[in-house]
C-alpha cells in the first residue's frame, strides 16, 4: 500500500498511538503476560485434560476446554468485564456494556498504565481458565450441549460477582481490604466450589469408569503440565500491572511455593505409598501453584517456601485420607479432584496469605501502606487487631466465595436441567467421544479407519488365516 493511500485509523495522529499515560514496557508485559496465562488454558489444559482421562473421553475432554475458552472471550467482551470492572451498578456488579468501542478500549485502565484494550484481554484469559478449571470436574460424563450452555451462565451469574466483589475498586471485600494477589479467590477458590457442585448435580461417572480412571497419554499429560507451570509467570507477574520488581517476586515467589509443593507431595506419597507417583507430582505442583496465587507479590521467599510445604501436605492429606473416609465426600465424583487441588488449596493460599502479607511489599502493589498487614506482622509490629481484621477479611472472602459458587452453580445447574439433560445417557458414556462427537482422538488402523470385520464374516476370515499357515508351511 502507497504512503498516499495510507491513513492512521481513527483519526490518531502519529504521536498519539503511544499517549504519554502510557507505559510501552507495562503494555508490552501485559500483553505477553496474558498471551502465556491463555497458552496455560489453550493449548495447556486441553492437552493436559485430554492426556489425563481414558482414552475415550479424551476428545470431549480436551473439547470441553476449547470450547470455554471461546466462548468465554465471546461473552468478555459483549458483557462480562464491564459487569467484572465498570461503574458500580449493584453492590457486587458494574453496570453491562460491549467493550470493544475505540473510544473506551484506547482509555487508561481502571489500574496501571495500560490501555483498557489491554486489561480487557488479560482479564478474558483469567476468566477463560477459571471454566476450564470447571470443567475437569466433570470429565467423563457431563452432556456436552449442557457445558455449551453452563459456560455463558455462570461466567455471567458467578464469575463476574466474585470479580467485582474482590479485584474491583469498587467491589465491597476490596474496599475491606482483602489480599487477593492474582486469583486464589476470584479463580481457584470458584472454580473449586463450582466443579465440585456441578458434579454433584451432574452425576458420577460410570461405576468402572469411576472405579478405574487410568491417564491415556501421560507423557501428553505433563507437557500440559508444565505449559500449565510456566505459563503462570504471567498468571502471577501480571497482575501489580507494571514490570516492576514486585512482578519479579511474584514470579520467583510462585516457582519456589511449586517445587516445594511437588517435592513434599512426591515425598508424602513416597513414605506411606512406596511409590513415587508421577500424576501425584503434578497434584502437588497444581496445589502450590495455587497455594501462591493470592500472596504471591506480598510475601517473603521463606514464606513461600512455608506455603509449599503446606499446599503439598495439607491438600495431600485432605484427598488421600479425610476424602477416603468421608461418605459425603465420596458421593461426589470430582474427576480432577478440583476441590482438593483448587478449593482447599486456594482457601489455604488466602488464609497463609493473611499470616504472612508483609506491609511494605502490600505497599508496592496496593500503593497504600498500613492497610494491609499479615497477623503476623502485626503481632511483631504491636498492631495486632490490624493483623487480626486482615485474617477476618481473608475468611469473610472465603465465605462470600463459597457460598456464592454453590447457590450460583446449583441454580444454573437446575436451570440448565429444564432443557437437556446434565448427564449423558448410560448407553453414550460406554462409548465416549464417537457417541458425543462422532470422532476419536487415536487413530489405530491406516489414516483413521479402524479394522472392524462383520460378525457374519468372522468365521471366513479365520478359514482364510489358516488357510494361508498352511499354504506357507507347504
Amino acid at each position: 500500500m502507497s504512503n498516499s493511500t495510507f491513513h492512521l485509523p481513527l483519526n490518531l495522529a502519529p504521536d498519539e498511538s503511544s499517549p504519554e499515560w502510557m507505559s510501552k514496557g507495562d503494555n508490552a508485559w501485559q500483553l505477553t503476560a496474558a498471551t502465556l496465562v491463555g497458552m496455560q488454558s489453550i493449548p495447556g489444559l486441553v492437552i493436559l485434560y485430554g492426556g489425563a482421562v481414558k482414552k475415550k473421553w479424551a476428545v470431549n475432554s480436551a473439547f470441553m476446554a476449547l470450547y470455554a475458552f471461546a466462548c468465554v472471550l465471546f461473552c468478555w467482551v459483549g458483557w462480562g468485564y464491564r459487569l467484572s470492572f465498570g461503574h458500580t451498578m449493584v453492590p457486587f456488579w458494574g453496570i453491562p456494556n460491549v467493550s470493544l468501542q475505540h473510544d473506551y478500549l484506547f482509555t487508561p485502565a481502571f489500574l496501571g498504565k495500560i490501555p483498557n484494550a489491554t486489561m480487557v484481554y488479560f482479564q478474558s484469559v483469567f476468566a477463560a481458565i477459571t471454566l476450564i478449571l470447571i470443567a475437569g470436574a466433570v470429565l467423563g460424563r457431563m452432556n456436552f450441549y449442557a457445558w455449551m450452555m453452563f459456560v455463558p451462565l455462570w461466567l455471567t451469574f458467578s464469575y463476574t460477582i466474585g470479580a467485582f466483589s474482590v479485584w474491583s475498586p469498587n467491589g465491597f471485600l476490596a474496599k475491606k481490604g482483602i489480599i487477593d494477589y492474582s486469583g486464589g479467590y476470584v479463580i481457584h477458590l470458584s472454580s473449586g466450589v463450582a466443579g465440585f457442585t456441578a458434579a454433584y448435580w451432574v452425576g458420577p461417572r460410570l461405576t468402572r469408569d469411576r472405579e478405574r480412571f487410568p491417564p491415556n497419554n501421560i507423557i501428553l499429560m505433563l507437557m500440559g503440565a508444565g505449559l500449565l507451570w510456566m505459563g503462570w509467570a504471567g498468571f502471577n507477574g501480571g497482575d501489580p500491572y507494571a514490570v516492576s520488581i514486585d512482578a519479579s517476586l511474584a514470579v520467583l515467589n510462585t516457582h519456589i511455593c511449586t517445587a516445594t509443593s511437588l517435592l513434599t507431595w512426591l515425598m508424602l506419597d513416597l513414605v506411606f505409598f512406596r511409590k513415587s507417583s508421577v500424576i501425584g507430582a503434578v497434584q502437588g505442583m497444581t496445589t502450590g501453584l495455587v497455594c501462591i496465587t493470592p500472596a504471591a507479590g506480598v510475601v517473603q521467599g521463606w514464606a513461600a517456601i512455608l506455603m509449599g510445604l503446606c499446599s503439598g501436605s495439607i491438600p495431600w492429606f485432605t484427598m488421600m485420607v479425610v476424602h477416603k473416609r468421608s461418605e459425603l465426600l465420596q458421593k461426589v465424583d470430582d474427576t480432577m479432584a478440583v476441590l482438593h487441588t483448587h478449593a482447599i488449596a486456594g482457601s489455604l493460599g488466602g488464609v497463609l496469605t493473611g499470616l504472612f502479607a508483609v506491609p511494605k511489599l502490600n505497599n508496592l502493589f496496593f500503593g497504600t501502606y498500613g492497610q494491609y498487614v499479615g497477623l503476623f506482622y502485626g503481632i511483631d509490629m504491636g498492631r495486632v487487631g490490624t493483623g487480626l481484621r486482615q485474617m477476618g477479611i481473608q475468611l469473610l472472602g472465603i465465605f462470600f466465595i463459597v457460598t456464592l459458587n454453590i447457590i450460583s452453580t446449583s441454580l444454573i445447574c437446575l436451570f440448565i436441567r429444564l432443557f437437556v439433560p446434565l448427564r449423558m445417557s448410560e448407553e453414550d458414556m460406554e462409548i465416549g467421544d464417537e457417541a458425543a462427537h462422532g470422532e476419536e482422538a487415536y487413530a489405530i488402523w491406516g489414516d483413521g479407519d479402524r479394522f472392524e470385520i462383520p460378525k457374519h464374516d468372522v468365521e471366513l476370515a479365520v478359514t482364510k488365516i489358516r488357510a494361508g499357515g498352511r499354504a506357507a508351511r507347504d
